[in-house]
C-alpha cells in the first residue's frame, strides 16, 4: 500500500457531565481501528461541571488510511472534497468537524461533536500543495 500524505491525524471529543462516557467513547471509536488506545483528560466547566476530553492521534500510515477510509463514507463526500480549499489552513492542516451523535450510531456524518485535524504533508510547505496533496488522498481512498 502506498503512503498517505498525512503527518497525524486528531480526532477529539468533549464529554459533557450529562453524556454518558462510555457513549462519547462508542462515538468516537467509529472512526478509530479496533482497540485504539484514546486519551483522557478531565477538566472542569466554567460552573464547576466535569468535562472529560477523549481523544486520539493517530500517526502510523495504516490508521490514518482507516480514517480516511470511513470519511468515504461522508453522505456529502463530493462537496467536503470540493471544499478541501476551504478546510487547508496555512499551516497545512485540514480540519472537519463530525457529528457525534450520528457517530454512536455508527453513522459518519459532518456535524457537530467531534473535531478532526489531520496535519498535511506538503514539500514545499504551502497550503497549496497541501491542498493538492489532501484531494489525491482523498481520491484514492473513494476507488
Amino acid at each position: 500500500m502506498s503512503s498517505v500524505p498525512f503527518h497525524y491525524v486528531d480526532l477529539r471529543t468533549f464529554c459533557y457531565a450529562t453524556e454518558d462516557e462510555k457513549r462519547v467513547e462508542g462515538a468516537l471509536r467509529t472512526y478509530l481501528p479496533e482497540e485504539y488506545e484514546l486519551e483522557r483528560q478531565v477538566t472542569e466547566g466554567h460552573h464547576g461541571d466535569r468535562i472529560a476530553i477523549l481523544s486520539a492521534r493517530l500517526e502510523n500510515a495504516d490508521d490514518v488510511r482507516y480514517v480516511l477510509d470511513r470519511l468515504v463514507d461522508l453522505p456529502d463526500y463530493e462537496a467536503f472534497v470540493d471544499e478541501l480549499d476551504d478546510r487547508v489552513s496555512e499551516d497545512c492542516s485540514l480540519y472537519l468537524t463530525l457529528d457525534k451523535q450520528a457517530a454512536f450510531g455508527g453513522e459518519v456524518r459532518q456535524g457537530d461533536g467531534i473535531t478532526l485535524r489531520g496535519k498535511v504533508e506538503a514539500y514545499p510547505a504551502n497550503r497549496e500543495a497541501a491542498v493538492e496533496n489532501a484531494r489525491e488522498a482523498f481520491e484514492a481512498a473513494r476507488d
